[in-house]
Protein backbone atom coordinates (compact mmCIF):
# COMPACT_ATOMS: atom_id res chain seq x y z
CA UNK A 1 0.00 0.00 0.00
CA UNK A 2 0.90 3.51 -0.08
CA UNK A 3 1.03 6.59 1.96
CA UNK A 4 0.88 10.22 0.56
CA UNK A 5 3.20 12.73 2.81
CA UNK A 6 1.46 16.05 1.99
CA UNK A 7 -0.93 18.11 3.60
CA UNK A 8 -4.73 18.51 3.99
CA UNK A 9 -5.95 19.62 1.14
CA UNK A 10 -8.99 21.98 1.75
CA UNK A 11 -12.89 20.16 0.21
CA UNK A 12 -12.77 22.34 -2.46
CA UNK A 13 -9.47 21.41 -3.37
CA UNK A 14 -10.22 17.70 -3.37
CA UNK A 15 -13.41 18.10 -5.32
CA UNK A 16 -11.54 19.91 -7.91
CA UNK A 17 -8.53 17.28 -7.93
CA UNK A 18 -11.20 14.31 -8.21
CA UNK A 19 -13.60 16.39 -11.03
CA UNK A 20 -9.83 16.33 -13.36
CA UNK A 21 -8.86 12.96 -12.38
CA UNK A 22 -12.69 11.65 -13.51
CA UNK A 23 -11.74 14.00 -16.60
CA UNK A 24 -9.05 11.81 -17.58
CA UNK A 25 -10.57 8.75 -16.96
CA UNK A 26 -13.53 9.42 -19.06
CA UNK A 27 -10.71 10.48 -22.03
CA UNK A 28 -9.17 6.90 -20.89
CA UNK A 29 -12.28 5.40 -21.98
CA UNK A 30 -13.10 7.05 -24.83
CA UNK A 31 -9.60 6.12 -26.41
CA UNK A 32 -10.15 2.73 -26.16
CA UNK A 33 -13.91 2.56 -26.97
CA UNK A 34 -13.18 4.50 -30.40
CA UNK A 35 -9.66 2.79 -31.13
CA UNK A 36 -10.84 -0.38 -31.12
CA UNK A 37 -13.35 -0.64 -33.43
CA UNK A 38 -12.25 2.13 -35.85
CA UNK A 39 -8.90 0.50 -36.34
CA UNK A 40 -10.97 -3.04 -36.87
CA UNK A 41 -13.17 -1.39 -39.29
CA UNK A 42 -9.59 -0.16 -41.17
CA UNK A 43 -7.94 -3.52 -41.12
CA UNK A 44 -10.92 -4.87 -42.64
CA UNK A 45 -11.11 -2.83 -45.41
CA UNK A 46 -7.81 -3.41 -46.07
CA UNK A 47 -8.27 -6.87 -46.54
CA UNK A 48 -6.58 -7.74 -43.30
CA UNK A 49 -7.86 -11.42 -42.00
CA UNK A 50 -9.96 -11.35 -39.05
CA UNK A 51 -7.54 -13.57 -36.72
CA UNK A 52 -4.75 -11.33 -37.41
CA UNK A 53 -7.10 -8.15 -36.96
CA UNK A 54 -8.05 -9.74 -33.97
CA UNK A 55 -4.32 -10.58 -32.74
CA UNK A 56 -3.57 -6.70 -33.52
CA UNK A 57 -6.45 -5.77 -31.35
CA UNK A 58 -5.22 -7.57 -28.54
CA UNK A 59 -2.30 -5.73 -28.56
CA UNK A 60 -3.26 -3.22 -26.86
CA UNK A 61 -3.94 -5.33 -23.88
CA UNK A 62 -1.06 -6.79 -24.14
CA UNK A 63 0.75 -3.82 -23.42
CA UNK A 64 -2.03 -3.03 -20.95
CA UNK A 65 -0.50 -7.00 -19.34
CA UNK A 66 3.20 -5.57 -19.16
CA UNK A 67 2.46 -2.29 -17.41
CA UNK A 68 0.65 -4.09 -14.38
CA UNK A 69 3.69 -5.82 -13.98
CA UNK A 70 5.97 -2.38 -13.17
CA UNK A 71 3.67 -0.15 -11.94
CA UNK A 72 4.14 -0.25 -8.77
CA UNK A 73 7.75 0.56 -9.56
CA UNK A 74 7.40 3.17 -12.02
CA UNK A 75 4.64 5.35 -10.09
CA UNK A 76 7.17 5.09 -6.92
CA UNK A 77 10.02 6.81 -9.03
CA UNK A 78 7.69 9.10 -10.75
CA UNK A 79 5.06 10.23 -8.68
CA UNK A 80 1.10 9.92 -9.39
CA UNK A 81 1.31 13.85 -11.76
CA UNK A 82 4.31 12.68 -13.99
CA UNK A 83 2.66 8.59 -14.24
CA UNK A 84 -0.62 9.77 -15.53
CA UNK A 85 1.06 12.62 -17.62
CA UNK A 86 3.47 10.08 -18.80
CA UNK A 87 0.43 7.68 -19.88
CA UNK A 88 -1.35 10.36 -21.65
CA UNK A 89 1.80 11.22 -23.67
CA UNK A 90 2.16 7.79 -24.88
CA UNK A 91 -1.93 7.70 -26.08
CA UNK A 92 -1.32 10.94 -27.82
CA UNK A 93 1.81 10.31 -29.74
CA UNK A 94 0.25 7.14 -30.88
CA UNK A 95 -3.37 8.25 -31.83
CA UNK A 96 -1.27 11.21 -34.20
CA UNK A 97 0.51 8.27 -36.03
CA UNK A 98 -2.14 5.47 -36.68
CA UNK A 99 -3.08 7.87 -40.08
CA UNK A 100 0.17 8.44 -40.85
CA UNK A 101 1.47 5.38 -40.97
CA UNK A 102 -1.00 2.82 -41.93
CA UNK A 103 0.72 0.06 -41.38
CA UNK A 104 -0.52 -3.08 -39.60
CA UNK A 105 2.96 -3.80 -38.09
CA UNK A 106 3.11 -0.10 -36.96
CA UNK A 107 -0.38 -0.08 -35.86
CA UNK A 108 0.46 -3.29 -33.66
CA UNK A 109 3.25 -1.38 -32.02
CA UNK A 110 1.33 2.03 -31.46
CA UNK A 111 -2.04 -0.39 -29.75
CA UNK A 112 1.16 -1.68 -27.41
CA UNK A 113 2.25 1.95 -26.36
CA UNK A 114 -1.44 2.88 -26.21
CA UNK A 115 -1.80 -0.30 -23.98
CA UNK A 116 1.08 0.87 -21.51
CA UNK A 117 -0.59 4.65 -21.53
CA UNK A 118 -3.77 3.67 -20.58
CA UNK A 119 -2.54 1.26 -17.78
CA UNK A 120 -0.85 3.54 -16.17
CA UNK A 121 -3.34 6.10 -16.48
CA UNK A 122 -5.72 4.00 -14.41
CA UNK A 123 -3.36 2.45 -11.76
CA UNK A 124 -1.94 6.03 -10.73
CA UNK A 125 -5.55 7.44 -11.34
CA UNK A 126 -7.32 5.33 -9.90
CA UNK A 127 -5.16 4.73 -6.86
CA UNK A 128 -4.83 8.38 -6.53
CA UNK A 129 -8.58 8.87 -6.42
CA UNK A 130 -8.65 6.72 -3.39
CA UNK A 131 -5.54 8.53 -1.71
CA UNK A 132 -7.00 12.32 -2.29
CA UNK A 133 -11.11 11.00 -1.11
CA UNK A 134 -12.27 11.15 2.46
CA UNK A 135 -13.23 7.78 4.06
CA UNK A 136 -16.69 8.77 4.25
CA UNK A 137 -17.07 9.16 0.55
CA UNK A 138 -14.70 6.78 -0.97
CA UNK A 139 -16.95 4.53 -1.87
CA UNK A 140 -19.34 7.18 -3.85
CA UNK A 141 -16.57 8.31 -5.46
CA UNK A 142 -14.52 5.31 -6.34
CA UNK A 143 -18.12 3.71 -7.64
CA UNK A 144 -18.28 7.15 -9.90
CA UNK A 145 -15.01 6.63 -11.29
CA UNK A 146 -15.71 3.42 -12.27
CA UNK A 147 -18.94 4.38 -13.99
CA UNK A 148 -17.11 7.08 -16.03
CA UNK A 149 -14.25 4.73 -17.58
CA UNK A 150 -17.67 2.64 -18.31
CA UNK A 151 -19.14 6.27 -20.37
CA UNK A 152 -16.49 6.90 -22.05
CA UNK A 153 -15.53 3.43 -23.64
CA UNK A 154 -19.21 3.32 -23.78
CA UNK A 155 -19.96 6.32 -26.45
CA UNK A 156 -15.92 6.01 -28.04
CA UNK A 157 -18.00 3.92 -30.55
CA UNK A 158 -19.61 7.38 -31.76
CA UNK A 159 -16.39 8.39 -33.14
CA UNK A 160 -16.86 5.88 -35.92
CA UNK A 161 -19.35 8.52 -37.26
CA UNK A 162 -16.88 10.96 -37.63
CA UNK A 163 -15.36 8.74 -40.33
CA UNK A 164 -17.76 10.34 -42.99
CA UNK A 165 -15.81 13.46 -43.08
CA UNK A 166 -12.47 11.92 -43.89
CA UNK A 167 -9.98 8.70 -42.10
CA UNK A 168 -7.76 11.49 -39.75
CA UNK A 169 -10.74 12.73 -38.22
CA UNK A 170 -11.57 10.65 -35.32
CA UNK A 171 -7.61 10.40 -34.31
CA UNK A 172 -7.38 14.40 -34.64
CA UNK A 173 -10.35 14.84 -32.61
CA UNK A 174 -9.34 12.07 -30.06
CA UNK A 175 -5.82 13.83 -30.36
CA UNK A 176 -7.03 17.12 -29.54
CA UNK A 177 -9.05 15.88 -26.59
CA UNK A 178 -6.15 13.57 -25.02
CA UNK A 179 -3.76 17.19 -25.38
CA UNK A 180 -6.47 19.21 -23.67
CA UNK A 181 -6.49 16.53 -20.69
CA UNK A 182 -2.63 16.70 -20.41
CA UNK A 183 -2.62 20.22 -19.87
CA UNK A 184 -5.35 20.58 -17.40
CA UNK A 185 -3.15 17.44 -15.61
CA UNK A 186 -0.07 19.21 -15.91
CA UNK A 187 -1.11 22.84 -14.41
CA UNK A 188 -3.52 21.88 -12.06
CA UNK A 189 -2.56 18.70 -10.53
CA UNK A 190 -0.36 18.60 -7.16
CA UNK A 191 2.43 16.50 -7.83
CA UNK A 192 1.87 14.08 -5.27
CA UNK A 193 4.47 11.65 -4.85
CA UNK A 194 3.92 8.17 -3.05
CA UNK A 195 6.11 6.50 -0.10
CA UNK A 196 6.60 2.67 0.57
CA UNK A 197 5.33 1.46 3.92
CA UNK A 198 5.96 -1.68 5.20
CA UNK A 199 4.49 -4.89 5.03
CA UNK A 200 3.78 -4.83 0.98
CA UNK A 201 5.45 -8.15 0.23
CA UNK A 202 2.80 -10.76 -1.28
CA UNK A 203 4.13 -14.64 -1.15
CA UNK A 204 3.46 -16.91 -3.61
CA UNK A 205 1.46 -18.68 -1.59
CA UNK A 206 -1.26 -16.07 -0.71
CA UNK A 207 -2.11 -16.04 -4.66
CA UNK A 208 -2.26 -20.01 -4.38
CA UNK A 209 -4.57 -19.72 -1.34
CA UNK A 210 -6.94 -17.26 -2.81
CA UNK A 211 -7.61 -18.90 -6.23
CA UNK A 212 -7.75 -22.40 -3.67
CA UNK A 213 -10.72 -20.37 -1.49
CA UNK A 214 -12.20 -17.36 -4.45
CA UNK A 215 -11.43 -18.90 -7.64
CA UNK A 216 -15.31 -18.22 -8.73
CA UNK A 217 -15.09 -15.43 -7.55
CA UNK A 218 -12.18 -14.29 -9.45
CA UNK A 219 -13.35 -15.75 -12.81
CA UNK A 220 -16.13 -12.87 -13.64
CA UNK A 221 -12.72 -10.42 -13.82
CA UNK A 222 -11.71 -13.04 -16.96
CA UNK A 223 -15.29 -13.34 -18.61
CA UNK A 224 -15.52 -9.10 -18.26
CA UNK A 225 -12.00 -8.65 -19.94
CA UNK A 226 -12.85 -11.50 -22.67
CA UNK A 227 -15.99 -9.88 -23.17
CA UNK A 228 -15.15 -5.94 -23.27
CA UNK A 229 -12.34 -6.38 -25.57
CA UNK A 230 -13.61 -9.08 -27.79
CA UNK A 231 -17.09 -6.95 -28.52
CA UNK A 232 -15.22 -3.71 -29.65
CA UNK A 233 -13.49 -5.68 -31.52
CA UNK A 234 -14.91 -8.04 -33.17
CA UNK A 235 -18.22 -6.87 -33.86
CA UNK A 236 -17.30 -4.06 -36.38
CA UNK A 237 -16.10 -7.06 -38.92
CA UNK A 238 -19.07 -8.91 -37.72
CA UNK A 239 -21.38 -6.61 -38.45
CA UNK A 240 -19.53 -5.66 -42.34
CA UNK A 241 -19.97 -9.32 -43.36
CA UNK A 242 -23.40 -9.70 -42.21
CA UNK A 243 -24.63 -6.56 -44.05
CA UNK A 244 -24.21 -3.59 -41.53
CA UNK A 245 -23.32 -0.41 -41.96
CA UNK A 246 -20.66 1.66 -40.74
CA UNK A 247 -23.74 4.22 -39.12
CA UNK A 248 -25.31 1.61 -37.98
CA UNK A 249 -22.60 -0.15 -36.02
CA UNK A 250 -21.45 3.00 -34.70
CA UNK A 251 -25.18 3.04 -33.21
CA UNK A 252 -24.97 -0.12 -31.69
CA UNK A 253 -22.01 -0.97 -30.54
CA UNK A 254 -22.55 1.68 -27.35
CA UNK A 255 -25.90 -0.42 -25.82
CA UNK A 256 -23.11 -3.27 -24.30
CA UNK A 257 -21.81 -0.57 -21.97
CA UNK A 258 -25.05 1.31 -21.70
CA UNK A 259 -26.81 -1.66 -20.82
CA UNK A 260 -23.70 -1.99 -17.90
CA UNK A 261 -24.65 1.79 -16.83
CA UNK A 262 -27.88 1.26 -16.16
CA UNK A 263 -27.98 -1.93 -14.29
CA UNK A 264 -24.61 -2.02 -12.69
CA UNK A 265 -26.42 -0.13 -9.10
CA UNK A 266 -29.17 -1.96 -9.28
CA UNK A 267 -27.42 -5.38 -9.61
CA UNK A 268 -25.15 -4.35 -6.74
CA UNK A 269 -27.96 -3.88 -4.28
CA UNK A 270 -29.53 -7.05 -5.67
CA UNK A 271 -26.06 -8.73 -4.39
CA UNK A 272 -26.29 -7.23 -1.10
CA UNK A 273 -29.89 -8.53 -0.47
CA UNK A 274 -29.62 -12.18 -2.26
CA UNK A 275 -25.96 -12.79 -2.42
CA UNK A 276 -23.11 -11.99 -4.43
CA UNK A 277 -23.01 -15.81 -6.18
CA UNK A 278 -26.79 -15.83 -6.82
CA UNK A 279 -26.47 -12.92 -8.65
CA UNK A 280 -23.47 -13.61 -10.67
CA UNK A 281 -25.25 -17.14 -11.51
CA UNK A 282 -28.08 -15.69 -13.10
CA UNK A 283 -26.67 -12.73 -14.84
CA UNK A 284 -24.26 -15.16 -16.46
CA UNK A 285 -27.16 -17.34 -17.67
CA UNK A 286 -29.12 -14.65 -18.95
CA UNK A 287 -26.41 -12.43 -20.29
CA UNK A 288 -25.19 -15.38 -22.03
CA UNK A 289 -28.49 -16.45 -23.55
CA UNK A 290 -28.58 -13.24 -24.85
CA UNK A 291 -25.50 -13.25 -26.37
CA UNK A 292 -25.85 -16.44 -28.44
CA UNK A 293 -29.55 -14.87 -29.28
CA UNK A 294 -27.49 -12.17 -31.02
CA UNK A 295 -27.20 -13.93 -34.66
CA UNK A 296 -30.61 -15.03 -34.69
CA UNK A 297 -31.55 -11.10 -34.84
CA UNK A 298 -29.59 -10.73 -37.95
CA UNK A 299 -29.39 -6.83 -38.46
CA UNK A 300 -32.65 -5.76 -36.96
CA UNK A 301 -31.90 -2.63 -35.21
CA UNK A 302 -34.51 -2.98 -32.87
CA UNK A 303 -33.69 -6.33 -31.83
CA UNK A 304 -29.58 -5.74 -31.62
CA UNK A 305 -30.34 -3.29 -29.31
CA UNK A 306 -32.90 -4.98 -27.05
CA UNK A 307 -30.19 -8.39 -26.92
CA UNK A 308 -26.80 -5.85 -26.83
CA UNK A 309 -28.30 -4.04 -23.77
CA UNK A 310 -29.87 -7.18 -22.11
CA UNK A 311 -25.98 -8.79 -22.39
CA UNK A 312 -23.85 -5.60 -21.52
CA UNK A 313 -26.21 -5.12 -18.34
CA UNK A 314 -26.01 -8.44 -17.20
CA UNK A 315 -22.26 -8.99 -17.51
CA UNK A 316 -20.96 -5.18 -17.04
CA UNK A 317 -20.77 -5.34 -14.07
CA UNK A 318 -18.71 -8.68 -13.49
CA UNK A 319 -15.60 -7.04 -12.76
CA UNK A 320 -17.01 -5.11 -9.63
CA UNK A 321 -19.24 -8.08 -8.52
CA UNK A 322 -16.60 -10.51 -9.16
CA UNK A 323 -13.95 -8.22 -6.77
CA UNK A 324 -17.04 -7.91 -4.01
CA UNK A 325 -17.77 -11.52 -3.80
CA UNK A 326 -14.50 -11.93 -3.13
CA UNK A 327 -14.20 -9.93 -0.48
CA UNK A 328 -17.04 -11.71 0.96
CA UNK A 329 -14.94 -15.20 0.92
CA UNK A 330 -11.70 -13.96 1.45
CA UNK A 331 -9.83 -12.64 4.89
CA UNK A 332 -8.97 -9.36 4.43
CA UNK A 333 -5.10 -10.31 4.68
CA UNK A 334 -5.60 -11.94 1.09
CA UNK A 335 -7.80 -8.96 -0.71
CA UNK A 336 -4.24 -7.49 -2.23
CA UNK A 337 -3.63 -10.64 -3.95
CA UNK A 338 -7.14 -11.44 -5.11
CA UNK A 339 -7.31 -7.81 -6.77
CA UNK A 340 -3.73 -8.48 -8.69
CA UNK A 341 -5.47 -11.96 -9.57
CA UNK A 342 -8.04 -10.20 -11.01
CA UNK A 343 -6.24 -7.71 -12.86
CA UNK A 344 -4.10 -10.49 -14.86
CA UNK A 345 -7.41 -11.95 -15.22
CA UNK A 346 -9.14 -9.11 -16.90
CA UNK A 347 -5.98 -8.74 -18.97
CA UNK A 348 -5.72 -12.21 -19.94
CA UNK A 349 -9.10 -11.95 -20.85
CA UNK A 350 -8.46 -9.09 -22.96
CA UNK A 351 -5.97 -10.52 -24.88
CA UNK A 352 -8.32 -13.95 -26.32
CA UNK A 353 -11.19 -12.18 -26.58
CA UNK A 354 -10.18 -10.14 -29.98
CA UNK A 355 -8.02 -13.61 -31.07
CA UNK A 356 -10.57 -16.30 -30.62
CA UNK A 357 -13.44 -14.25 -32.17
CA UNK A 358 -10.97 -13.33 -34.98
CA UNK A 359 -10.32 -17.13 -35.88
CA UNK A 360 -14.02 -18.19 -35.67
CA UNK A 361 -14.92 -15.47 -38.03
CA UNK A 362 -11.64 -16.61 -40.24
CA UNK A 363 -12.70 -20.01 -40.49
CA UNK A 364 -16.59 -18.80 -41.47
CA UNK A 365 -18.36 -18.62 -38.12
CA UNK A 366 -19.34 -15.13 -37.93
CA UNK A 367 -21.73 -15.83 -35.51
CA UNK A 368 -19.50 -17.88 -33.32
CA UNK A 369 -18.27 -14.29 -32.06
CA UNK A 370 -21.49 -14.51 -29.72
CA UNK A 371 -21.79 -17.88 -29.03
CA UNK A 372 -19.09 -19.15 -27.68
CA UNK A 373 -19.16 -15.78 -25.83
CA UNK A 374 -22.50 -16.73 -24.70
CA UNK A 375 -21.77 -20.23 -23.19
CA UNK A 376 -19.06 -19.62 -21.62
CA UNK A 377 -21.08 -16.88 -19.55
CA UNK A 378 -23.56 -19.95 -19.04
CA UNK A 379 -21.02 -22.15 -18.57
CA UNK A 380 -19.64 -19.83 -15.59
CA UNK A 381 -23.56 -19.70 -14.43
CA UNK A 382 -23.85 -23.38 -14.44
CA UNK A 383 -20.87 -23.84 -12.43
CA UNK A 384 -21.21 -21.45 -9.46
CA UNK A 385 -24.42 -23.76 -8.56
CA UNK A 386 -20.95 -26.55 -7.48
CA UNK A 387 -19.13 -23.63 -5.82
CA UNK A 388 -18.90 -24.19 -2.08
CA UNK A 389 -16.50 -24.24 0.73
CA UNK A 390 -13.82 -26.41 1.66
CA UNK A 391 -16.14 -27.56 4.55
CA UNK A 392 -19.28 -27.87 1.91
CA UNK A 393 -20.59 -25.25 3.15
CA UNK A 394 -21.99 -22.71 0.08
CA UNK A 395 -20.07 -19.53 -0.62
CA UNK A 396 -22.51 -16.76 0.50
CA UNK A 397 -21.56 -13.34 1.79
CA UNK A 398 -22.33 -12.82 5.50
Amino acid sequence: MFSLSTQNDSNRGLSIHYLILITVIVAAGLSQGLLLPVLSIFLEQMGVSSSVNGLNAAALYVGSFAMTLVAERTLGALGFKKLVSAGLVLVLVSVILFPLVPSVKVWFVLRLLVGIGDSAVHYAAQLWVLMVTPAEYRGRNLSLYGMSYGLGFSFGPLGIQLLKYGNAVPFIVLALLMLLVLVLVWAKLPDFRPERTEGEAQPPRRFRRSYALAWYALLPALLYGYMEAGINSNFPVYGLRTGMGESQIAFLLPFIGIGGLILQLPLGMLSDRFGRKNVLIACGLIGGAAFMAVPLAGTATAWLVLLLCLAGGMVGSFFSLGLAYAADILPKALLPAANVVASFHFNIGSIAGPNIGGILMQYGWNGGVFVVMGLAFALFGAVGTAFRTSGGRSQEPL
